[in-house]
């Protein structure tokens, strides 16, 4: 039997008698030491295996790409074993936040009425409504770091201390808003335009934004080798802080939006890093409508053992460091969606995976869906990369949040 959160025709092999992925107690301690080797299976048809078998194919091949780019750019600079020794010196204040399980005491309040500067949109060209206007976002952020040994290093960055955002509204509005946040190196708007289908979500009557996360785009830190580079090279404090400035600018856009702009629902979807850091909202923000995280990364130490060839790398720097994975996740724990209790309730959540993801591999999403108490799941026959059955997914989606009363009915016919 299928269970009813599961709204895909692709379901976890015999999964109903399958025990939650997700340990209880402290998750990076008691999660399987080897859950970055574990498999996800899927009870699948032939044609199905096919077509996940050649879109995974390809998910190895970026992955090889990026493995290579993060673990040369990463490894030397924040990860070798002198700096992880420094990391497990300082995780103390970062590791009693994460037993808390207490959100607010890492992720902190912004203040209300930071005022965002708007100018009209000149880079949006396959999509700009007769009906609607497109804006460019932008306001300093106030964000400070959490751990008081990232101040300086981290707040030398000026660029990244001006947050962006684009924004579709209609001329007559405010109208209900569906933010989407782009995954890691890729905030380019035209792909998230499609990855997304803003123009589609747009039409069935919602206003859409693109938030841009930190060091990405115009964000990026100077003589950075790609965007994103700073979102992990700075080592685990640097990736922790970049979680919370992340939530922290997300939730000033939220609060203009809401406070200033007059838009009553507000909901965050969001695709790889992205699927991650809308994860980690629906922790600690409980304004929003609904979060949606798309091929989610979950646990992200895990995932970086299981890249290659970042992962042999890092397994030499643990060895070298006399750490185990557990102590890698101990380092992010605070960071991380699994640590903290959804404020959104299950029926305002819902996940979307690639049963074929071999750079966010299924079982991210899985332990995620078990975390969120097996809120709705849609599984589709592809990969990170290669969306197959889109189509299924975003009518999925789109009849999700007409059963919060985000859409109008008949919006997912």
């Amino acid at each position: 039997m299928v269970d009813s959160s599961v709204v895909s025709r692709i379901v976890h092999e015999s999964y109903e008698r399958s025990a939650p992925l997700m340990p209880t107690g402290r998750w990076w301690e008691q999660l399987d030491r080897d859950f970055s080797r574990r498999p996800e299976a899927f009870d699948l048809a032939r044609a199905d295996r096919l077509q996940i078998a050649a879109a995974a194919g390809f998910d190895h091949i970026v992955r090889a790409i990026f493995g290579t780019m993060v673990g040369a750019t990463a490894i030397p600079f924040g990860f070798n074993p002198i700096e992880l020794r420094r990391s497990m010196r300082s995780v103390g204040l970062y590791a009693d936040m994460a037993e808390s399980r207490d959100p607010t005491r890492f992720f902190r309040e912004p203040p209300s009425g930071v005022r965002v500067r708007t100018k009209r949109g000149r880079w949006f060209p396959r999509f700009e409504p007769e009906d609607g206007i497109c804006e460019v976002l932008r306001f300093d952020s106030p964000f400070q770091p959490v751990h008081p040994d990232q101040h300086k290093p981290y707040l030398r960055h000026d660029e990244n201390r001006v947050a962006y955002a684009r924004l579709v509204r209609h001329r007559k509005g405010p109208r209900p808003t569906i933010v989407a946040i782009h995954g890691f190196t890729a905030e380019g708007y035209l792909i998230n335009e499609w990855f997304f289908a803003l123009p589609w979500f747009y039409r069935m009557g919602c206003d859409i934004a693109l938030f841009t996360l930190p060091f990405h785009g115009p964000r990026q830190t100077r003589f950075s080798p790609f965007s994103g580079h700073g979102f992990f090279a700075g080592g685990s404090s640097r990736f922790n802080e970049a979680v919370a400035q992340s939530v922290f600018d997300f939730r000033i856009l939220l609060d203009w939006l809401q406070r200033q702009q007059g838009v009553e629902q507000v909901g965050v979807t969001g695709l790889s890093l992205g699927g991650f850091i809308s994860a980690m909202l629906a922790s600690v923000e409980d304004k929003l409508a609904f979060a949606l995280p798309n091929v989610p990364i979950i646990t992200v130490a895990d995932l970086v053992l299981e890249w290659q060839p970042i992962g042999a790398l890092m397994r030499a720097a643990l060895a070298a460091s006399g750490l185990s994975p557990a102590d890698a996740r101990r380092l992010v724990a605070v960071s991380c969606p699994l640590t903290y209790p959804p404020v959104l309730p299950p029926e305002r959540l819902m996940i979307v995976g690639g049963a074929g993801d071999r750079l966010a591999p299924p079982k991210h999403s899985r332990i995620l869906w078990d975390h969120w108490n097996r809120c709705r799941i849609h599984w589709f026959p592809g990969s990170h990369s290669i969306h197959l059955d889109r189509g299924e997914y975003l009518t999925e989606m789109a009849r999700f949040m007409v059963g919060l009363g985000f859409l109008t009915p008949g919006a997912a016919s």
